[in-house]
């Protein structure tokens, strides 16, 4: 009987557990218009159990022009860009590994890859300036970010310590998209306010804290201060014994 339970329990439970297993991915029309997702999402699923759904909204990844390149179309390179956590970070994984890249090739719809993983020439480190205000930014960071995050020394006492610092995650390589993309990134959507960009919150779904309101402009500030900053020195990688 207890044997019964059992094999009950874990019919029960499995399509539960399978259900947390997923995230959201934002991607161009001109990517679902070829069906190269439909080809490529649901290979890494059977392969890791992960289900991706396509959002437009508040979503936990997205392929643009900014972030890790991964594919190539003709001349356009892709790029996927995301929130930390252990399935995005496998999908990135996943579309660099050699099974991956194999997988976007093999996309031949007439007969013809369409995608290709090699990405080199977007390797390149690409030179760019920060136009916006560093003085402004650091203004607008300690006032409205500085409630969480360590901005600088002056508010090192004030910030909330599971948070990174600014100086952290200015050692990140995608530091620069992480910054001008925060109000994408969770969980800041449900907080943030950014004027003519976002849509206001939803008359049900009030935002849980006082809001943070910044413009475009603020936020190529803000950009432009971390791009001002000491990257933090994390020391030396340990090394095994």
């Amino acid at each position: 009987m207890f044997r019964n339970l059992g094999l009950i329990a874990f019919l029960f439970a499995t399509p539960l557990s399978a259900q947390q297993k997923a995230f959201t991915l934002q991607a161009p029309e001109i990517l679902v218009e070829t069906d190269f997702l439909k080809h490529l999402l649901p290979r890494f699923s059977l392969k890791t159990g992960v289900r991706i759904t396509l959002g437009d909204d508040t979503v936990d990844a997205v392929f643009g022009s900014t972030g890790t390149p991964v594919f190539a179309h003709g001349d356009t390179v892709w790029y996927l860009s995301k929130t930390d956590g252990p399935y995005t970070d496998a999908f990135q994984k996943w579309l660099l590994s050699d099974v991956g890249k194999r997988t976007i090739e093999a996309f031949e719809p007439d007969g013809e890859a369409l995608f290709s993983a090699d990405v080199t020439k977007a390797v390149v480190e690409e030179k760019f300036v920060l136009t916006g205000d560093a003085t402004l930014g650091e203004k607008v960071s300690l006032t409205q970010c500085g409630r969480c995050h360590v901005v600088n020394d002056s508010n090192r006492m004030n910030a909330i310590g599971s948070t990174p610092s600014f100086a952290l995650m200015r050692t990140f390589p995608d530091w620069r998209e992480r910054f001008e993309t925060f109000f994408m990134l969770r969980p800041h959507p449900a907080f943030t306010q950014v004027t003519n960009i976002t849509e206001p919150f939803a008359a049900h779904l009030p935002s849980p804290i006082a809001p943070i309101e910044v413009t475009w402009g603020e936020i190529e500030a803000i950009t432009a201060y971390v791009g001002s900053i000491t990257p933090a020195d994390l020391g030396a990688p340990l090394q095994s014994q």
